[in-house]
């Protein structure tokens, strides 16, 4: 019986992909040729679909984002991310691709981790098959699920995160990995710290990753100077170095190498520091925490630390996770021995066994920081300890504020300084500006992980003194200072009356101290500080003013689970309007028409912060609020497994359809079979009823796909999404009691008298509106895009006069065969009518339509590779200086033999930019037609370059020793057939295309 049951969830696929999951999992090396140099020349919905799915490709590269940061391969990472944003990110359809590859990305993220959980790798595997499709409403719903806010598809939400962590310092994240967690979570700007010094490897791991998503990135160096005996955090961030070339050329440089070696003996010397506290909490702290555990926790080993940190650099953070690891492992151990004999003990152990479980979650690295490391005294005690070691300590750890300003003058003209605010009073942040000389240009305002909006007192002085200062106003400024100082004057602190002086100088230089900042005003920065790790919120701010509607109704509920800071961020939208590049001058005439075809593009610019601590503002965390500790122990064992899930969502593919359509049909029978004496539509009616709406929608998708005149390997149902049918017949088997009983008879008929014999227009109108407002409400309830929702609306209304015609034409039919009674005929089949002329209107425009959309994504694909295919030309060029340009195709044996390896590799390269052309042509919808448009276009030298490419498909030996040695790995069977036996077809078709288009003889006209 269980058997039975589970037979009906999932489909085949879903086996398939987790088998696909695992096989990279057991056979990492099995797709090792991914890293080969050509192999990112595929394109992915190219010709390397026939050797390895989508899904596993995805799999092996987010298996290398996660699974590498030990190995250090930063390579493979950025070759896994730049494949990974070419499966999905690039290939993805529907209304809303972004939110959707957002969602996939996150999904095969978990899938990956599941391995070992078959249950729930079967419903990620489903998850992910269902969200491929791209609906919005199911996209919607996962976006839900994984905490995730959805963005506006424009991509121009203001998103950002001025302080986050990768690996390399206290994150959990290889940098690749950071910036594919910042772009699922929709973040646009980014700024990620080092502390102390920077390795050049790291800022090219993280410069090209960004690069490969469209992440705006700062790098920034954090640095303790010292102030009034004291430590405190600036962060500095490079400017004027704009590629990653420029800016690895300037850590090279050897005076920056030698700061950065300065920067690298002050982390080494914090270790040593570091395991005094380790030993001291061992004497002390760990008794502290036996005692409020109820049993002993062994000493902690020092020598694991460093294996514990990993690539990252030792830290106080690190210290207080890895003993908060090893308490856990303690606690987990005695849950343990606890469970083995729980049904021998009594009741007070099993108290005692709930106690420890409750502990367990609730217990974090925090707690460890602040109640067993003294956190509060770490920089004072590091102080004092660099004071004890003297000249051994570390130059960087001995340097004062401004020294370090005039070393970093000293490495690079151009750079921004920020200010932190932690350990800051009111009173340092003003010293600090003043003894900067306006070096001074960002302060950290907020930090997520110091903040206490109970507690905001320096946060809202130093930003009215940001004000003051940026605003030039005198007035504004002497009333701060003074504030400052009074403050100062009331209460006991060390140095004083030295404070009270230094202060007193700013205010007598007041005006020196305005102009300081004229070039350059203090800007505001706000920083999650995330590394990654749970118990947080997590990274990434929005403006809600930028989000979708939804999102913003979403968020302004009193419920909202997510942080809203007293930000008001300033913003304003523009629009960019680009005129259309080329307009025929038959249409040149018509006024407005340049405006008309213009492509509009919206950004939003943000101006300014303004802290409002009275009220929310319009700045939300990405993340949600975190329940301490619930995720950070991630107890395994104690809790019963989870039951499983079983819902609806996971049914069989096929019995889902099937259920939908028969939801849908029965409806529609029981209405005709009650409502109709006429056997034909008592029996028949929800049949005819289903076939007019199944056979309108596969006729669309196949001419929207060009399916009607083709030359492709596609079949005809290749273009029909079934899926797609079955929600369609779903909702249509509604709408018979809508339109056949409710509007037609006891609307129309039964209470206002409108019937065919006195008001035919009236009647088909009638029944048209109200087809269209149902359209109109499941659209919108399925969540598809407005103008999707719009225009089901308004095709109904055009189908009124189709309806009314089509009724005259049946009419006249049945009147010239005599048959008696007509307007009977026709009331009767009103309602089939009105639905026949909504279907062809609706399949006129939804296949144009679909041809709309397949049109531009294969425009879009064409148009890269043949991009590709002239840059490569144009290297072979550079190589070939003494031939004319046009004939270096013309003989390729002397490119697929030559003794250059570059030659011969830039050969192989336009190779594959043939193969991939030729997989669109033959299984890609409207790929032959989108082709010959590009090449039509191109100017005759271009046209003679592409046409020589395509020939070199002819070296059939060649081309299959390129299969046979792994171009594409060991499944080459597939690829290599589909070449050997469909090349010489695209030939003759590409042939035909080069006659029509350079007006040659031929006998057939090419394929459209």
């Amino acid at each position: 019986m269980q058997r039975a049951i589970n037979s009906i969830f999932f489909d085949k696929r879903d086996y398939k992909l987790i088998e696909i999951v695992d096989s990279v999992y057991s056979e990492p090396k099995t797709l090792g040729y991914t890293g080969k140099l050509l192999y990112p020349y595929f394109h992915p919905l190219g010709i390397k679909e026939l050797a390895e799915s989508r899904g596993l490709r995805a799999a092996y590269s987010i298996i290398n984002l996660m699974e590498s940061i030990k190995s250090g391969d930063i390579t493979s990472r950025l070759k896994a991310l730049k494949g990974l944003k070419d499966d999905i990110l690039d290939t993805v359809g529907g209304s809303i691709p972004k939110n959707t590859s957002r969602v996939l990305m996150q999904i095969m993220k978990d899938l990956v981790r599941a391995k070992g959980q078959p249950e729930l790798q079967l419903r990620l595997a489903h998850d992910f098959r269902i969200a491929a499709f791209g609906k919005p409403r199911v996209i919607r719903h996962l976006l839900d699920h994984y905490h995730l806010l959805e963005m506006p598809e424009e991509w121009n939400q203001i998103t950002f995160d001025d302080h986050v962590h990768d690996a390399n310092t206290s994150g959990r994240k290889s940098a690749t990995h950071l910036i594919l967690d910042a772009w699922i979570k929709g973040i646009r700007r980014l700024r990620v710290i080092y502390y102390h010094y920077i390795e050049p490897k790291w800022a090219l791991e993280l410069i090209e990753a960004a690069k490969i998503m469209e992440i705006d990135l700062r790098i920034g160096i954090e640095f303790w100077p010292i102030h009034r005996d004291r430590y405190i955090s600036l962060i500095w961030v490079s400017r004027g170095l704009p590629s990653i070339e420029s800016f690895l050329s300037f850590l090279a440089q050897p005076t920056v190498i030698q700061f950065m070696e300065q920067g690298k003996s002050l982390v080494k010397f914090q270790e040593n520091y570091l395991y005094l506290l380790l030993d001291s909490f061992n004497e002390s702290g760990r008794m502290a925490l036996s005692r409020d555990l109820g049993f002993t926790i062994p000493p902690v080993a020092a020598e694991q630390f460093l294996d514990f940190v990993g690539p990252g650099q030792a830290s106080f953070q690190y210290l207080g996770e890895f003993i908060h690891s090893k308490a856990l492992e303690a606690i987990q151990a005695k849950i343990s021995r606890l469970k083995l004999k729980k049904e021998e003990v009594a009741p007070e152990a099993q108290a005692h066994l709930s106690r420890l479980s409750k502990t367990m979650n609730d217990f974090t690295a925090n707690d460890i920081l602040e109640q067993y490391l003294d956190a509060e005294h770490f920089f004072s005690g590091l102080y004092d300890y660099v004071k004890d070691k003297g000249n051994d300590a570390p130059p960087r750890l001995c340097v004062e504020f401004c020294m370090l300003l005039d070393q970093i003058d000293d490495l690079l003209d151009d750079f921004r300084i920020t200010l932190n605010l932690d350990r800051l009073m009111p009173e340092d942040v003003l010293e600090l500006l003043y003894e900067s000389t306006g070096r001074i240009a960002r302060i950290e305002i907020i930090n997520l992980k110091k903040y206490n909006p109970l507690d905001n007192k320096t946060m809202l002085l130093v930003n009215e003194l940001q004000a003051a200062i940026n605003q030039g106003s005198i007035l504004k400024l002497k009333r701060i200072i003074s504030k400052i100082i009074a403050d100062v004057q009331k209460h006991d602190a060390d140095q004083k009356q030295d404070r009270l002086k230094a202060l007193s100088v700013i205010l007598n230089d007041i005006n020196e101290f305005k102009h300081m900042f004229d070039a350059r005003p203090i800007r505001l920065r706000i920083g999650s500080d995330s590394t990654g790790k749970p118990g947080h919120y997590g990274m990434g701010f929005a403006v809600i003013d930028t989000l979708p509607f939804r999102v913003r109704q979403k968020i302004r509920k009193k419920d909202c689970d997510r942080l809203r800071l007293p930000v008001d961020v300033k913003t304003s939208l523009c629009t960019i309007t680009t005129p259309p590049e080329y307009i025929s001058d038959a249409m040149a005439w018509i006024p407005g028409i340049r405006l008309l075809l213009s492509s509009r593009k919206k950004k939003w610019i943000s101006d300014f912060f303004l802290i409002h601590p009275a009220s929310k503002g319009n700045l939300v965390t990405l993340g949600r609020s975190a329940l301490v500790g619930q995720k950070d122990n991630y107890l395994k064992g104690f809790h019963n497994a989870p039951k499983s899930e079983k819902s609806f969502k996971y049914l069989n593919s096929k019995l889902k359809n099937f259920l939908k359509v028969f939801t849908g049909f029965i409806p529609a029978q029981l209405c005709f079979m009650l409502t109709k004496d006429w056997w034909l539509l008592s029996y028949f009616g929800a049949l005819i009823w289903f076939g007019i709406t199944g056979i309108r929608n596969v006729i669309q998708s196949v001419i929207g796909g060009g399916g009607i005149r083709r030359a492709s390997r596609l079949k005809w149902n290749d273009y029909v999404s079934w899926d797609r049918l079955a929600d369609s017949l779903l909702f249509t088997g509604f709408s018979v009691p809508l339109l056949d009983y409710l509007v037609k008879t006891l609307l129309l008929d039964n209470t206002l008298g409108i019937t065919i014999d006195n008001g035919p227009v009236m009647l088909y109108a009638v029944m048209g509106l109200a087809n269209g407002i149902y359209l109109s409400t499941h659209n919108f309830f399925r969540g598809l895009p407005k103008g999707a929702v719009a225009g089901n609306f308004f095709r109904s209304i055009l189908s009124i006069p189709v309806a009314v015609v089509l009724s005259a034409g049946i009419g006249a039919g049945l009147g010239f065969l005599n048959v008696p009674n007509i307007n009977g005929i026709l009331q009767k089949w009103a309602a089939i009518i009105s639905k026949g002329a909504s279907d062809i209107v609706a399949g006129f425009i939804e296949a144009a339509a679909d041809r709309s959309v397949y049109t531009r994504l294969r425009k879009q694909n064409i148009r890269k590779k043949i991009s590709e295919l002239f840059e490569i030309y144009s290297k072979l060029i550079m190589l070939f200086p003494e031939t004319e340009e046009l004939n270096i195709l013309e003989n390729s044996d002397i490119l697929l033999d030559n003794k250059n390896s570059e030659v011969r590799d830039l050969a192989t390269l336009i190779i594959i930019n043939s193969l991939d052309l030729f997989y669109f042509w033959m299984y890609l919808p409207r790929a032959q037609s989108s082709l010959i448009h590009e090449v039509s276009d191109m100017t005759p030298e271009e046209k003679a370059i592409f046409f020589q490419a395509q020939n070199m498909l002819r070296h059939e030996h060649h081309i299959s020793r390129l299969f046979v040695d792994g171009i594409l790995g060991k499944n080459f069977s597939r690829p290599l057939s589909f070449y050997l036996i469909l090349y010489p077809a695209y030939l003759r078709g590409i042939e035909k295309v080069k006659a029509s288009i350079l007006q040659e003889k031929s006998d057939k006209r090419p394929y459209s």
